[in-house]
């Protein structure tokens, strides 16, 4: 990806529609992909222990972790926005004090959830559901994780979304792909018996060096292009004026919200399926796990193709941004209906992966051929989502995460496992995505038509 002021306007404003989608979506999707993988890994090299206890620690802790999304949302979402935008408008001094207000507000609240974790430990655990026998490892791993590794965690994430934002996705995904990777790679020296044997603990210690070196690599590479890049972390480009803030949170506060409405949504999913037992909780689990691959290439390529929108929303390019919302429509469309037909027809077979229990194995087939049928309309919502990210209209992405989850998925949840029990919350997301793709696809057609007539009426003035 060309570092240089030439080369990045080429991918906004030269390259081909397809060449520019491919070069900015591509990594990001693969950094996603490695995303996932990453979240499974502290999972399933604890689970070699057989140790209930240091497994229960690694779950017990999750929420926490998730948590840090919120706040990445609020400020790698909101100030990538604002920076692609002002991006386009050559609006220069907008763009430093945007990336700057993220970075330090990112450090900011990263420093702050780790000091208040850490002081409210004592109540933090009693809240997340530790108990006598896991409080040890639970604290051992929140030690790790979040007192020390919360801000290298978020940081990471944020100058990540920054990057992008300038056209430089390689680097961007370079960055978040090779913490990632080291994880993975350093998990089962710092947890089994064979390695260092920390167990738990030694997952976490894992996931905090590996978020340090990811944060060394994008520090790195600012310094190493400081007079190329546009992204700025300079305390003097620091600003709180009121067109930075505002501007910046009126993305960033609706994709927070939204990623923890999505938390909630799951933790919904898997207290309706508890009470039937571990077996149709594994399940749901596995099941939950396959669905977020799919989930992960539709925000790869939405997240991807998001500072392309933005940046020709702000120059004007009206018709270039609505090549780029069709043509990542399609891509994402035609990928996503493929895998939707592969875990209807052959369940068994990507169920199989997790687990061999011929209960658990037969629960798993009925949920994944219900889940699926929510896959093809990812693709719509979460671009459209994205689309209203880049253009500045949180208040719209905001209201998109309301009807999907508080008005529509969590009621279809309750709703159809009372007339089906069990099976019929894997269809809830389905019939909420349907809904949320038809709302979509009429503000976008709304949004572009508005946006084509208010370019003409600046053309013609």
């Amino acid at each position: 990806m060309p570092a240089s002021k030439e080369g990045r306007e080429a991918v906004f404003e030269r390259y081909s529609i397809p060449r520019a989608v491919v070069t900015l979506s591509v990594p990001t999707v693969l950094s996603s992909l490695v995303s996932v993988l990453y979240s499974l890994a502290d999972t399933y090299f604890v689970g070699l222990l057989n140790n209930p206890v240091q497994t229960a620690a690694v779950t017990l802790a999750a929420p926490v972790l998730l948590a840090f999304n919120a706040v990445n949302n609020l400020f790698g979402v909101g100030s990538s926005s604002m920076m692609s935008r002002a991006y386009g408008r050559k609006d220069f001094d907008t763009l430093r004090r945007s990336s700057a207000f993220g970075f330090y507000g990112a450090l900011f609240s990263g420093a702050l959830f780790a000091v208040l974790c850490t002081v409210l430990r004592g109540p933090l655990l009693g809240l997340l559901g530790a108990d006598e026998i896991t409080r040890a490892a639970t604290n051992s791993y929140l030690n790790w994780t979040v007192s020390l590794g919360a801000v290298p965690a978020i940081l990471n994430v944020v100058i990540a979304y920054m990057i992008r934002s300038e056209g430089a996705a390689l680097h961007a995904s370079i960055g978040t792909m090779s913490g990632c990777l080291l994880n993975i790679v350093l998990d089962p020296i710092f947890i089994l018996p064979w390695g260092l044997g920390f167990g738990a603990a030694g997952a976490a210690m894992a996931t905090c060096l590996s978020n340090c070196c990811a944060l060394i690599y994008f520090l790195i590479y600012l310094a190493t292009h400081r007079k190329t890049t546009l992204v700025c972390v300079s305390p003097k480009a620091f600003s709180l004026r009121k067109d930075i803030v505002g501007g910046v949170c009126a993305v960033g506060v609706p994709a927070s919200i939204q990623n923890l409405l999505n938390v909630t949504g799951s933790t919904i999913l898997n207290n309706l399926a508890a009470p039937y037992g571990a077996a149709a909780l594994a399940a749901m689990g596995i099941c939950s796990r396959l669905s977020m691959v799919p989930m992960y290439i539709s925000m790869g390529i939405s997240q991807g193709v998001m500072p392309l929108i933005s940046y020709n929303y702000a120059s004007k390019n009206i018709r270039r941004m609505k090549d780029t919302i069709f043509y990542a429509a399609r891509i994402s469309l035609a990928f996503l209906a493929l895998m939707a037909a592969m875990f209807f027809c052959f369940p068994g077979v990507f169920v199989r992966l997790f687990i061999e229990n011929a209960e658990t194995l037969s629960y798993g087939m009925r949920f994944l051929r219900g889940m699926s049928l929510a896959v093809p309309m990812l693709g719509v919502d979460f671009l459209a989502v994205g689309v209203f990210q880049a253009v500045g209209m949180g208040k719209q992405a905001l209201i998109f995460a309301i009807l999907r989850k508080i008005v529509l998925e969590i009621p279809f949840l309750y709703l159809l496992n009372w007339l089906f029990p069990l099976y019929g919350i894997a269809y809830a997301q389905a019939m909420a995505e349907l809904i949320m793709a038809v709302t979509a696809v009429v503000v976008l057609m709304r949004f572009l038509k508005r946006a084509e007539q208010e370019s003409s009426l600046s053309a013609s003035a």
